[in-house]
């Protein structure tokens, strides 16, 4: 049944997890700058009409995770599931050691570029073993592959539209340090998971020459 499973992409996604989830904590979590996405989409219904993200968050994460299995596969889905579990664990961890570098959550440019570093190389290794760790990436994963648009256009179209819906009730300020997490974090999680995969592989060319040899 699981003969599909991996242990290299089982250690790659767990290490991406303890990466991702120690630049969340540390920096996102800290700083206070939104997201966009499905967590941005559930504090935007929060805001806008009272209905609590613990509500949302299930109801857009399953609708996305349930596109991912339809177009990804069980491989999709065992790997998303894990990696789930190892990126809650690595959080509470952090959680329950503390803040190590407050200085960076408390400069706003300097969260947005080092959270965008976690969070991108984070999920865009996770991505690259068809792993999401949320319901945002489970549907850019499953419009890429219909699509074939690349996956950090797809962050960058649904990221930017919750941000900008994100106005009318967080300041401008803190939403272009949003804009600027999740560019950076969109660009790094999409060159991740395109790295190596386009080089030509070497094929062998048959001279007219050598093919008279071989008929030889």
């Amino acid at each position: 049944m699981f003969k599909f499973v991996k242990a290299k992409s089982c250690l790659i996604i767990f290490v991406s997890c303890v990466f991702m989830a120690f630049g969340v904590y540390n920096i996102h979590s800290l700083s206070g700058i939104t997201e966009g996405g499905v967590l941005g989409a559930t504090l935007l219904l929060d805001n806008w009409f009272g209905i609590s993200p613990a509500i949302t968050t299930i109801i857009f994460n399953a609708i996305c995770y349930f596109i991912g299995w339809r177009v990804l596969g069980k491989e999709f889905l065992f790997y998303s599931s894990f990696g789930t579990i190892c990126y809650s664990l690595s959080y509470a961890v952090f959680e329950a050691v503390g803040p190590l570098f407050p200085e960076i959550a408390n400069n706003q440019l300097l969260a947005a570029v080092f959270g965008a570093i976690f969070v991108g190389v984070g999920a865009g290794f996770c991505v690259r073993e068809s792993c999401a760790l949320g319901g945002d990436d489970a549907l850019a994963m499953s419009l890429s592959k219909i699509t074939h648009i690349h996956i950090q256009w797809l962050y960058l179209i649904s990221d930017l539209t919750v941000l900008a819906l994100s106005l009318t009730y967080i300041p401008l300020t803190k939403i272009l340090y949003s804009v600027l997490t999740v560019v950076l974090s969109g660009q790094i999680i999409g060159f991740i998971e395109r790295f190596d995969k386009t080089k030509p592989q070497n094929t062998q060319t048959t001279t007219p020459q050598t093919e008279s040899q071989t008929k030889q």
